[in-house]
C-alpha cells in the first residue's frame, strides 16, 4: 500500500483547469463532474476565464487592458464592465451565493488608483477561484497566502513549499487560484503567462500528490505539429526529459517551468481534455520503459529563423580558451547560443537570426579581433529540428534512418548535433525545407 506525505493511504490528485475549461457556466459544470469522478481529486488550481468562442476575449487580456488604460489616464469602463459581466453571469447562472460585487468594485478602485499589471492580471484567477470554491463547496485559499516571491521577483520555492505543505496538510478539499503569489512587501506578483500550470505543479509538490492532472482543451501531446503532418499520432506516454527536449524546440502544451516542481519529486503529470474526459491523455513520468508497440521516436519539433556563425582556424584545438572567447562575445551582446557543433579546426555557433541582426557587423568584427579565424561565414535562414525519443537510446540505426529519410526527400543537411543523452538527434536545414523535413522524418518512423 502506498502512503502520501502525511502518512495516509488515501490517494491524492491535484487538478489544474485552464482558462478554456472554466470560461462559462457550462464549463464549470464539466469541471464539477470531472472532480466527482474520483474522490482523490481534492486540490484544484483554476485559471481565469478564457475564450468561450472564436473572437471572444480572455479575462486576463481584458484586465491587462484595464490597467494599461488607467495608467495612460484613459477610461477603462468598457473592458471592466465586460469583466464584471463575465463573472456575474457565471455566478448567477450557477445559482451561487458568493457576493463578488464588492470584490469587483475594489479591484476597479485599485486599478484606477494605479495598481500594477501583476495585480490586475491576477484578479482573474482570484475571482474564478472564489466562484469555483463556492460552486464545489470547497475551501478557498488565496494564493497570496501560500505562494511567495523574493524581492527581485524570483520564486521562493522553499518557503512556498513549507507554508503550503503546512496549510494543506489537513486534507480538506481546497481551491488555490493559479498564476500569482506575493512579494515580501505584500504586493502581488505573477508568474509568466501560463503560470497556472506552475501553481498546479507547486501544489502537487507540497501535498506530495500521487498525480498532477493538467486539464485543458486538448487531449495531450501529438508527435508532430498537425499543421505540418496530417493527423499525427498521439503521444500516450513521455518522460520529463523527452518533454524538455520537445518543449525547448517549440512543442508547447504544458508551461515549461511547470515541469520542474513535479519532476523534482517524481510526481507523474497527465495532460487531459476537459471536453473529452474519457480520453486517457498523455502521461508524463520520470522514467518509462520502451514498449515494442511504440515508435522508436516520441516526437518531432523545431523552429525556423536561426543563423549559424561558422569559424575555421588551423590548429584551433590547440588554442586554449578559443571557444570561451567566442561565446563571451555573444554574451557581451546579450545573445544566447542554441547549439555549438565543432570539429578539430572548426566551430559553429547557432543563434537566433532576429537577435543577431542588430549587432551582426559588430560581432563579426569582435570575433575577428579576438580569435583571428582563417574564415568566418554566417549562414542565415536555417531551421533546427529535433527528433526526440527514449527509444533511440542504444538503438542502432536511428540516425541513419533520419538522414536516409531526408536524403530521399532531397533535403540538404546543414548541421548535425546529437546530445550525450542520445535522446535527440538535431539537424539544421534551410527554412524552405522545414516542413518537408518534419514530414519525411515522421513518415520514416511512424508511416
Amino acid at each position: 500500500m502506498q502512503y502520501n506525505s502525511y502518512g495516509s493511504s488515501r490517494k491524492t490528485i491535484v487538478t489544474k483547469f485552464g482558462g478554456s475549461s472554466l470560461a462559462s457556466p457550462e464549463q464549470f459544470r464539466k469541471v464539477k463532474d470531472i472532480l466527482a469522478m474520483d474522490p482523490a481529486r481534492i486540490y484544484v488550481v483554476p485559471s481565469a476565464p478564457g475564450k468561450r468562442f472564436s473572437g471572444d476575449d480572455k479575462v486576463t487580456d481584458l484586465l491587462y487592458a484595464c490597467q494599461r488604460l488607467a495608467r495612460d489616464g484613459q477610461s477603462f469602463d468598457e473592458p471592466f464592465e465586460n469583466i464584471r459581466s463575465r463573472f456575474l453571469s457565471i455566478r448567477d447562472e450557477l445559482g451561487l451565493k458568493v457576493k463578488i460585487e464588492d470584490e469587483l468594485d475594489q479591484i476597479c478602485r485599485n486599478i484606477a488608483a494605479g495598481a500594477d499589471a501583476d495585480y490586475a492580471a491576477s484578479r482573474g484567477e482570484y475571482l474564478n477561484g472564489m466562484l469555483l470554491a463556492d460552486y464545489l463547496s470547497w475551501r478557498f485559499m488565496d494564493a497570496a497566502k501560500v505562494i511567495f516571491f523574493n524581492e527581485d521577483g524570483t520564486f521562493n520555492s522553499e518557503k512556498t513549499n513549507v507554508v503550503m505543505m503546512a496549510l494543506l496538510a489537513d486534507g480538506i478539499p481546497t481551491v488555490v487560484p493559479g498564476f500569482y503569489g506575493v512579494r515580501p512587501d505584500g504586493t502581488v506578483h505573477t508568474f509568466s503567462r501560463g503560470g497556472s500550470d506552475i501553481t498546479g505543479a507547486i501544489v502537487s509538490r507540497a501535498v506530495r500528490a500521487d498525480t498532477y492532472e493538467n486539464w485543458t482543451d486538448v487531449s495531450g501531446f501529438l508527435m508532430a505539429d498537425p499543421r505540418i503532418v496530417e493527423n499525427p499520432r498521439e503521444i500516450s506516454r513521455i518522460t520529463y526529459a523527452e518533454l524538455r527536449e520537445l518543449s525547448y524546440m517549440g512543442a508547447t502544451v504544458l508551461h515549461e517551468d511547470a515541469m520542474f516542481p513535479v519532476h523534482k519529486v517524481g510526481i507523474p503529470t497527465i495532460i487531459r481534455n476537459t471536453n473529452f474526459p474519457e480520453h486517457p491523455g498523455t502521461l508524463i513520468s520520470l522514467t518509462l520503459p520502451v514498449e515494442p508497440i511504440e515508435p522508436t521516436i516520441t516526437g518531432i519539433a523545431g523552429h525556423k529563423g536561426f543563423s549559424v556563425v561558422a569559424l575555421e582556424k588551423a590548429m584551433m584545438n590547440g588554442e586554449i580558451g578559443f571557444g570561451r572567447r567566442v561565446l563571451q562575445i555573444f554574451e557581451e551582446y546579450g545573445i544566447s547560443f542554441e547549439h555549438m557543433p565543432s570539429g578539430i579546426d572548426s566551430l559553429s555557433v547557432v543563434v537566433s537570426g532576429e537577435a543577431l541582426a542588430p549587432c551582426r557587423e559588430a560581432i563579426v568584427r569582435r570575433i575577428a579581433e579576438e580569435v583571428a579565424p582563417d574564415t568566418l561565414t554566417i549562414h542565415d535562414n536555417m531551421s533546427i529540428i529535433a527528433t526526440v525519443g527514449r527509444g533511440m537510446v542504444n538503438n542502432c540505426g536511428s540516425a541513419a534512418r533520419v538522414f536516409s529519410a531526408m536524403s530521399r526527400a532531397g533535403i540538404n543537411v546543414r548541421m548535425i548535433d546529437q546530445g550525450s543523452s542520445e535522446l535527440s538527434i538535431i539537424v539544421g536545414v534551410d527554412d524552405a525545407d522545414f516542413e518537408k523535413t518534419i514530414q519525411a522524418i515522421y513518415a520514416e518512423f511512424v508511416g
